[in-house]
């Protein structure tokens, strides 16, 4: 799920981390990237003079502090685009397992629930997001199931029981 990044906050953040890199030493490596001649020869130009070089200084650290910010900014790209592709392959192995598996909510609504489970319930997968897992259950084992979310909701380590989904005889053995 995207949530959005506050980017006032994200680009100060990035210049504190980038502020405190350069500080101790430990900034990235440049990855190449080229430094443009005007702004190294206005810089040449600045320390020449006993009067601009403080600015040369300033301008200086500027610089290096917004290579070290883009540095940053390009790990994080990287770590993102990495976390995404990530998470699509193990989202493909949670919905193409061959055991039907659900994520519930502490009071028995569906969070999310791979295709094997939407099967076990002949019900489409975007159809169980919201919905009580009860619901799906034979009448006679919807108390086994909401006792067993009761213990696990009063801390139990682990439980099980064995309940069948409604009305047509199969077993559904939650972990």
């Amino acid at each position: 799920m995207y949530t959005p990044v506050d980017k006032s906050n994200h680009s100060s953040t990035l210049r504190d981390h980038a502020e405190v890199r350069l500080k101790d030493g430990t900034a990235p490596p440049t990855s190449g990237w080229p430094t443009g001649k005007s702004a190294l020869t206005l810089l040449y130009q600045l320390a020449s003079a006993p009067a601009t070089a403080a600015d040369a200084l300033k301008l200086l650290h500027e610089l290096q502090v917004h290579q070290v910010e883009l540095d940053l900014q390009h790990e994080m790209e990287t770590t993102q685009r990495e976390l995404a592709e990530d998470l699509a392959r193990f989202r493909g192995l949670y919905d193409f397992a061959p055991s039907g598996y659900f994520s519930v909510g502490r009071q028995g609504d569906i969070i999310a629930g791979n295709l094997a489970g939407a099967g076990m319930f002949r019900a489409g997968q975007d159809h169980l997001h919201g919905r009580r897992i009860d619901e799906f259950l034979a009448p006679e084992s919807r108390p086994a199931l909401l006792e067993l979310l009761k213990h696990l909701r009063e801390g139990a380590p682990r439980d099980a029981c064995e309940v069948q989904s409604g009305g047509d005889g199969r077993v559904a053995r939650p972990l």
